[in-house]
């Protein structure tokens, strides 16, 4: 028998395995699983136990940007464009979103 508590979380939490490491990506706004109004500007935290991560990644994702506020040039599949994995699950649920990473580098 599972608990109550684990078949539906208090917070958001999404176990991720990216390019073969493990990660937990979550959030601390319980809204965010049942107001889908929340969902236009939140933020998620991702963290994965690597040594190179020295600390949990505070990200701020945007639901509602708009294609004229990219880079003229971008285009994601070019080498030079290459974005983390965390973006791109990120994006498996909120297709079209910008994540920015309040001045932790990107890492992949």
């Amino acid at each position: 028998q599972v608990c109550h508590g684990l078949r539906t979380p208090q917070l958001p939490v999404w176990l991720c395995s990216l390019s073969g490491r493990h990660g937990v990506l979550f959030g601390t706004d319980s809204r965010l699983l049942s107001d889908w109004k929340t969902e236009r500007v939140f933020h998620l935290y991702f963290y994965n136990g690597q040594r190179e991560q020295t600390k949990t990644a505070h990200l701020t994702i945007d639901t509602h940007s708009h294609p004229w506020e990219q880079e003229p040039c971008e285009d994601p599949s070019s080498p030079g464009k290459r974005r983390p994995p965390v973006e791109m699950a990120i994006r498996t649920k909120w297709a079209g979103a910008t994540v920015s990473w309040n001045g932790t580098d990107p890492f992949f």
